[in-house]
C-alpha cells in the first residue's frame, strides 16, 4: 500500500513539474497582437486589447523574453548589449508593456523611478502620453507589411498592363490592399 501511495505521489510530482518550471521561469508564453498591452491598473496587471481589458490569472512571458508578474507589476527585461544582466523594474498605475516588450510610462515620475532617479516637479505637472493610431507595430512588422503592399501593387500593374481590351478583375488585389492599409493605419 505504501509503495502504491509513494508511486502515485512521485507520478503526481512529475506531472506538475513542467508547469512549476514554467511558473518559476517567469510566466507562460502568451499570444499577442500589435495592439496588446499589459497595463498596471488598480494594483494588478491586466491585458488590454483596444478598449477591452481582461484580468490575468498568471505571470506572462512575451516573445522577446520580457517577463511580467501580474500581481506585483514587476517587469523583467531580457539581457541585451546595454543591460547584459537584464533589468527589473516595477510598473506604476497606468504604465504598460507593449506586445514587443517596450514600456510606456504614464507619468514622468514613473519613468524617473524606472531610471532610479527622483521624480522632478509636482505630481500634476505633466502631459499624459497617449499612444495614437490603430496600434503599435514594430518596424520589422511594418517593413513586412509594406513589402507585401509593394508585391500586390506590382501584381496589379502587371494585370493592368497586359494590353487587353477588357479590364481585368482586380477586386481580390484591391481587397488585400485595403486590408494591408488598415493594418498599417494608412488612409485608403
Amino acid at each position: 500500500m505504501k509503495r502504491i501511495l509513494t508511486l502515485l505521489l512521485v507520478a503526481g510530482s512529475l506531472a506538475a513539474a513542467p508547469r512549476l518550471a514554467a511558473a518559476q521561469d517567469g510566466g507562460f508564453p502568451v499570444q499577442t497582437t500589435p495592439r496588446t498591452q499589459f497595463v498596471f491598473l488598480n494594483g494588478e496587471v491586466v491585458r488590454r486589447e483596444g478598449s477591452q481589458t481582461t484580468p490575468l490569472t498568471q505571470n506572462v512571458k512575451l516573445r522577446n523574453g520580457t517577463k511580467i508578474n501580474y500581481k506585483s507589476g514587476i517587469v523583467e527585461m531580457p539581457a541585451d548589449k546595454v543591460n547584459p544582466q537584464g533589468k527589473k523594474l516595477t510598473l506604476h498605475e497606468g504604465d504598460y508593456v507593449r506586445a514587443d516588450g517596450g514600456l510606456v510610462f504614464a507619468t514622468p515620475s514613473s519613468a524617473a523611478a524606472a531610471r532610479g532617479e527622483a521624480p522632478a516637479g509636482g505630481p500634476n505637472k505633466f502631459d499624459t502620453y497617449t499612444q495614437r493610431g490603430p496600434g503599435y507595430s514594430d518596424p520589422a512588422t511594418q517593413v513586412s507589411l509594406l513589402n507585401k503592399k509593394v508585391e500586390l501593387l506590382n501584381q496589379k500593374v502587371q494585370l493592368l498592363s497586359q494590353g487587353r481590351t477588357d479590364l481585368p478583375d482586380t477586386k481580390a488585389i484591391d481587397d488585400q490592399l485595403l486590408q494591408l492599409n488598415t493594418q498599417l493605419g494608412t488612409p485608403k
